[in-house]
């Protein structure tokens, strides 16, 4: 019989204790060392004990810890100030967490529509496969049916199109429409990528129908495409964003980005948060900018990011029967599996490197962007050693057939 647990039993867990991480690398507690290729589902973005954050967070942490949003925070200012600089927004709400940054901008798409007088406009578009968090108005949001299961009535205003089909998305459009709403690369629905025509013709629907376009870049933004903001492959900009995960680099951290016209609606008193913008987190947002913004860190994304593609793309052609497809952009990585995903993973476990299982039988790749090339090819080794593992067990189960 299995052990209790004082925890909620709401995780499925792989039976590994890390003790700690250095760089790439997280060590379990009886040493051994495994290549972090999930990099904590895309948050540790600079990998484990960054010096620059280790130090930001202490130095930190010797002076003030939280004060509330009752005074003024000199950290948002310099955060705020610099990832406006960054993009196409004017004004930042810094929030703890991806969920609550899609909260954030759905609470600003609505609450635009309502001070321009038109409180009707409340619905948003959004897309079969979507991910957005864990509240019920992002359950409702991403519309997947397994996280919406039992939690009471969907959350209204949110309506479901067909991922990629700007025909869905036209006739979707009534006089309630607020937004649209997409990732625009899926992570948990399968490293699924918006074409940048795609993206561009969600933004020109938006400019003639006077809606606002949100833009979730919780897990595909601070670089993890190879540009800052994976829109900006396709020569866009959002009136919303969202974003999380390695902005934070492991530091509960996330950010509503928005014009200053998307924002107008938002007053004293309209939103708030007790802990977002703490002097903590704004300290570690300031030093993940420091090291992200650098000059050639993102070419260098961008280099370790061929090293990649072209090793998965090896292995697809000598792993057929294991391997489907390769998908994603940077270090946002997908190997569709033909075999069960989690069979795949468990393999890529027993040799010692991590990634993250997703929809559609995909495992994402998210490894830390300081990877190294000599990193990405170990891990390459250590992944092609698992396919052949699969590849070798249903040789033997054939033929014991």
């Amino acid at each position: 019989m299995a052990e209790a647990t004082p925890l909620y039993e709401t995780y499925l867990r792989a039976p590994l204790r890390f003790e700690r991480g250095e760089g790439v690398w997280l060590i379990a507690e009886n040493g051994e060392r495994y290549l972090d290729f999930a990099a904590g589902v895309a948050v540790n973005a600079l990998g484990h004990a960054h010096p620059h954050l280790v130090e930001a967070l202490k130095a930190q942490a010797e002076k003030v810890w939280h004060l509330s949003n009752l005074y003024e925070v000199p950290g948002q200012e310099t955060l705020g100030e610099r990832l406006t600089k960054a993009t196409f927004a004017d004004k930042v709400f810094f929030t703890n967490s991806g969920a609550e940054a899609l909260e954030c901008a759905i609470k600003t798409a609505r609450r635009y529509h309502f001070s321009k007088g038109h409180p009707e406009k409340f619905h948003i578009i959004t897309f079969e496969g979507a991910f957005h968090g864990r509240t019920l108005a992002t359950i409702a949001a991403g519309g997947q049916a397994k996280y919406l299961e039992g939690f009471g009535p969907k959350a209204p205003g949110f309506d479901q199109v067909p991922f990629g089909d700007i025909e869905a998305v036209k006739a979707a459009i009534t006089d309630n429409t607020a937004a649209i709403l997409i990732e625009p690369v899926q992570g948990e629905g399968g490293i699924r990528t918006a074409s940048n025509e795609f993206l561009r013709a969600l933004r020109q629907i938006c400019d003639d129908k006077g809606l606002l376009l949100i833009l979730d870049e919780v897990q595909s933004g601070v670089g993890r495409t190879g540009k800052l903001f994976a829109h900006e492959w396709a020569g866009i900009t959002p009136d919303i964003m969202a974003v999380a995960k390695g902005i934070g680099g492991g530091f509960p951290l996330g950010a509503c980005l928005a014009t200053a016209d998307a924002a107008s609606g938002m007053k004293a008193g309209t939103h708030g948060s007790t802990y977002g913008g703490n002097p903590l987190a704004m300290a570690v947002g300031n030093a993940v900018l420091d090291v992200i913004l650098a000059d050639g860190f993102l070419e260098h994304v961008r280099d370790v990011a061929l090293v990649f593609r072209q090793g998965l793309a090896a292995l697809h052609d000598r792993f057929p029967d294991v391997i489907e497809e390769i998908r994603g952009e940077g270090l946002m990585l997908g190997i569709k599996a033909k075999v069960p995903n989690a069979e795949l993973l468990q393999a890529m476990r027993a040799e010692h490197v991590l990634g993250v299982p997703a929809g559609d039988n995909v495992i994402r790749l998210l490894p830390p962007l300081i990877t190294t090339a000599e990193e990405a090819r170990e891990g390459l080794s250590r992944i092609e050693r698992a396919a052949e593992r699969v590849h070798r067990a249903h040789e033997k189960q054939a033929a014991q057939a």
